[in-house]
C-alpha cells in the first residue's frame, strides 16, 4: 500500500474557478494575446482561479503543440496574477503523463484530469490512470468527473482512494446525481475540495455548497465573473447561504442560455458580444448566429451584463 504523505506545497481550489474559453484568431489559430486579455479581465473581476483546456477550452480540438504552447505561455502570464490549472488529459496514460510532466517543468501550479474520452476503461483502470499521473508529478492534481462527455463515471470509492495521494487536491463533479456528491463528500473525509459544474440541468451548486463543497468550476464566469465568485464562495454563515441562493436564481436564465447549445458555442458568442477575444468554436462545433444570437444579445442587455462588463471602447473594459 502506498504510504500517504501530508498534503503540503499544493493548492486547494476554492471559490469560483472559471473554465476558460480558448480564443481563436480570425484565421483559426490560438490567440495568445487574446488569452492575456481574458486573464486580465478575470484578475480584475474577482475570479479565484482559471482552468485552461477543459471542455469549455475545446481541448480535444487543439493540436498537441498548441496545448504545450498554451501551458508554456499562460503559466508564465498567470504567475503572480491568478492561480491556473491546465487540462492535460490525452488518449493514453503515457501521453497524459508526458504532458503533465511538461506542465510541471514549465512551472504550472496544477493540472486537471478527466477520464480519456471514448475509450471507456473499467473502474480499476480509471483508478490506475489517475494514480499513475499523480505519482509522476508533484504539482496539484484536480480530478474532473464528467461522465456525460466521456461515458465513464469516477465512482465515489475511486475518488476516495485517489484522495489519499498527497497532490490530489480537488474533485470537480459534473454528474446528474446529488447522491454521488454526498457519497464522495462522506468518503474523502476532507482530504480534497469538492467543486461542481454550473450546468443548470444538474443544478449542483446549492447542494454542493450546502454539504460543505468549496466552490464551482464554472462556465458562466466567462461572462459574469463577479457574480460567480460571490455565488461560489463556500458557506460559512447564513448570509453566505442567502447570497448564493439569491444569485443562483437571479442568474439561472443566463445559465440555461449558456448551455442551450453544446458548450462552448454560446459562451464564446457571449464573450464576443461583450467585446472580448473569443473567435468561433472549431468545427464541427458551429458559431452561434441568427435568432439564437439575437436572443443572447437581448438577454445580456436586459440583465445588465453588456453594460457592466462590455467593452466601452477599444482597449477599455468595465472592471
Amino acid at each position: 500500500m502506498m504510504k500517504i504523505k501530508e498534503k503540503t506545497n499544493v493548492l486547494f481550489p476554492t471559490g469560483s474557478w472559471v473554465a476558460l474559453i480558448t480564443p481563436f484568431t480570425a484565421e483559426g489559430e490560438v490567440d495568445m494575446k487574446g488569452f492575456a486579455t481574458l486573464v486580465d479581465f478575470h484578475v480584475a473581476n474577482n475570479t479565484d482561479g482559471l482552468l485552461f483546456m477543459g471542455s469549455t477550452g475545446e481541448t480535444t480540438s487543439l493540436f498537441p503543440q498548441e496545448r504545450r504552447e498554451i501551458i508554456r505561455s499562460m503559466t508564465k502570464y498567470c504567475r503572480e496574477k491568478i492561480p491556473a490549472f491546465f487540462g492535460v488529459t490525452c488518449p493514453t496514460t503515457k501521453a497524459t503523463t508526458e504532458l503533465a510532466r511538461f506542465a510541471q517543468d514549465e512551472g504550472a501550479l496544477g493540472i486537471l484530469l478527466t477520464v480519456p474520452p471514448y475509450v471507456a476503461p473499467p473502474q480499476e483502470a480509471v483508478y490506475e490512470y489517475f494514480a499513475e499521473i499523480a505519482r509522476s508529478v508533484s504539482l496539484s492534481v484536480a480530478l474532473y468527473n464528467n461522465p456525460g462527455r466521456v461515458s465513464v463515471n469516477i465512482n465515489p470509492d475511486t475518488v476516495a482512494r485517489l484522495a489519499d495521494f498527497p497532490n490530489v487536491v480537488a474533485d470537480k463533479e459534473a454528474t446528474a446525481s446529488v447522491e454521488h456528491l454526498t457519497e464522495v463528500m462522506g468518503k474523502v473525509e476532507g482530504k480534497l475540495h469538492l467543486l461542481c459544474c454550473d450546468y443548470p440541468k444538474y443544478s449542483l451548486i446549492l447542494p454542493t455548497l450546502a454539504m460543505g463543497g468549496k466552490g464551482t468550476a464554472n462556465v458562466a464566469g466567462n461572462v459574469i465573473p463577479r457574480e460567480m465568485a460571490l455565488m461560489s464562495s463556500p458557506w460559512e454563515s447564513f448570509e453566505d447561504t442567502k447570497r448564493s441562493r439569491e444569485l443562483y436564481f437571479d442568474w439561472l436564465p443566463l445559465l440555461k442560455m449558456l448551455y442551450s447549445v453544446s458548450n462552448p458555442v454560446v459562451v464564446k458568442a457571449a464573450v464576443e458580444v461583450l467585446g472580448f477575444p473569443a473567435g468561433p468554436p472549431r468545427p464541427p462545433l458551429p458559431k452561434l448566429k441568427g435568432e439564437k444570437l439575437e436572443i443572447l444579445k437581448k438577454m445580456l442587455d436586459d440583465l445588465g451584463v453588456s453594460g457592466h462588463y462590455g467593452i466601452r471602447r477599444k482597449g477599455e473594459h468595465n472592471g
